[in-house]
């Protein structure tokens, strides 16, 4: 029987913006999941596994530390912890308030006020996985937080940057379509009123302290430039703007 080389394995070529001992910042495509779920598709959490590895040559388990996720559609800035000792710490700065998250999403119309605070209670249907506004006294409601700012207008649309105070899931996607500027491309919460495409929500940029060295680190990564509705706008004008 001829034995497989790991080395000769075809990987999925990962985009890898920083690594070190501690962290790995990786860019996730959009339509990847961050981690595995029931679906057994392919993701992002066992490519990043296979290539540490393969690249160094580990035996076993390789250990990776899940700290924070992004919907399957989104695409973006991702940190993983490659030990423990990382992980718990980076976990614990996004539970107190070091981690800075922003985004850009390309919204249906423009809103009005252009810059602005959301403030909703959300609440997680299980069953079909969707999220919807509510009371404050629903069951299982909580609280949700965003800020906005529109960038720049293009006819119908609006590249808007929207930084997060609270992580709940598909959070922008359901607090933008709360005020009716849904992001474009959503046709879960959007309707007709999203317009076909592919999800235009992107984590552009994300901030934290090392878990190591406390030293702060900032990475920045542009949505695909030459796809609709991205291409419709001067990306790199607007994030020099942010």
């Amino acid at each position: 029987m001829t034995e497989i080389n790991e080395s000769e394995i075809t990987q999925p070529k990962l985009n890898v913006l920083y690594e070190d001992n501690h962290i790995i910042v990786v860019l996730k495509s959009q339509m990847t999941a961050c981690c595995p779920d029931e679906s057994k598709d392919d993701n992002l959490f066992d490519q990043i596994k296979n290539y540490v590895k393969i690249a160094y040559n580990k035996p076993g388990n390789v250990y990776l530390g899940l700290v924070h996720r992004l919907d399957r559609p989104t695409g973006g800035v991702m940190v993983y912890a490659k030990t423990s000792k990382a992980a718990a710490r980076l976990t614990a700065g996004l539970q107190s308030g070091d981690f800075e998250k922003k985004y850009l999403a390309v919204l249906c119309g423009t809103p009005e006020p252009e810059r602005g605070t959301l403030s909703n209670y959300l609440r997680k249907n299980t069953v079909n996985n969707m999220v919807y506004i509510c009371t404050p006294s629903e069951e299982g409601a909580k609280y949700a937080e965003l800020d906005y700012r529109v960038v720049e207008s293009k006819g119908k649309y609006a590249l808007t940057e929207v930084r997060l105070h609270t992580g709940r899931t598909h959070q922008i996607r359901v607090q933008t379509a709360g005020i009716s500027h849904p992001v474009f491309g959503d046709m879960r919460y959007g309707g007709a009123n999203a317009q076909k495409g592919k999800l235009a929500l992107w984590a552009y940029s994300l901030a934290f302290s090392h878990p190591i060295t406390k030293e702060r680190m900032k990475f920045i990564a542009y949505p695909p430039e030459t796809e609709n509705p991205w291409k419709a706008f001067d990306l790199p004008k607007a994030i020099e703007i942010l």
